[in-house]
C-alpha cells in the first residue's frame, strides 16, 4: 500500500485540488507524517493545482459568461452568499473562499462575470493559494502525529478516521 501511495499519492492529490483540495491535502499531510509523502511536495503540488483550478474558473467565467450563469443556477442561495461576501470584504474574498465549503467554486466563477482585473485576481489567488496550502498542509501534518501516534500500528485507521471525520465535516456545511 505505501509503494501505491507513494507513486500515485501526488497526481491523485494534483486531480483532487483542482477542484478543491481541502481534503486531500489534510489526507497527504497525515501520510506525509507517516512517511509515505513528502509535505514540502504534497503542499507544493496541491498549491499548484488549487491555484490553476481556480484560474481556470475565472477564466472559464470570463471567456464564456452564459456558461458560468448556467452552471451557477443550481445554487441560488451559495452564489448570494458569494455576491455578499465580494461586497463586504473585496479582494479579500479570494482569500477566504479557500476556506469556506460551498463558495470555493463560485467565488472565481462570480468574479469572473464582473468587470474585476485579471492581473488583481492573479496575485490575490496565489497569495490565499499560499497560505492556504501551507496552512491546512502543517496542520495537517501536525495532526498526523498526534493521530499515528494514538494508532501507531494502525496507521491507515488512523487516516481513515481523518478522512471520515472531514467527510462528515463537508456533508455538514453542504447541507447548510
Amino acid at each position: 500500500m505505501e509503494e501505491f501511495i507513494r507513486e500515485w499519492g501526488y497526481i491523485a492529490l494534483f486531480a483532487y485540488s483542482f477542484g478543491g483540495g481541502f481534503v486531500g491535502l489534510v489526507i497527504a499531510g497525515v501520510l506525509s507524517y507517516a512517511g509515505d509523502l513528502n509535505i514540502y511536495i504534497a503542499i507544493l503540488v496541491a498549491g499548484i493545482s488549487n491555484f490553476l483550478g481556480d484560474q481556470f474558473l475565472f477564466t472559464l467565467a470570463r471567456q464564456n459568461k452564459s456558461y458560468a450563469k448556467d452552471m451557477m443556477k443550481k445554487y441560488g442561495r451559495k452564489v448570494a452568499l458569494a455576491h455578499v461576501l465580494m461586497r463586504k470584504y473585496g479582494s479579500f474574498v479570494v482569500i477566504l473562499q479557500k476556506y469556506i465549503y460551498g463558495i470555493k467554486t463560485l467565488i472565481p466563477l462570480a468574479m469572473g462575470l464582473t468587470k474585476y482585473s485579471s492581473t488583481k485576481f492573479v496575485v490575490f489567488n496565489a497569495v490565499a493559494t499560499m497560505l492556504w496550502a501551507c496552512i491546512v498542509g502543517f496542520a495537517s501534518y501536525t495532526a498526523g502525529e498526534y493521530i499515528l501516534n494514538s494508532t501507531e500500528e494502525f496507521k491507515y485507521v488512523g487516516i481513515a478516521i481523518v478522512a471520515a471525520i472531514l467527510i462528515a465535516v463537508t456533508y455538514l456545511f453542504k447541507r447548510v
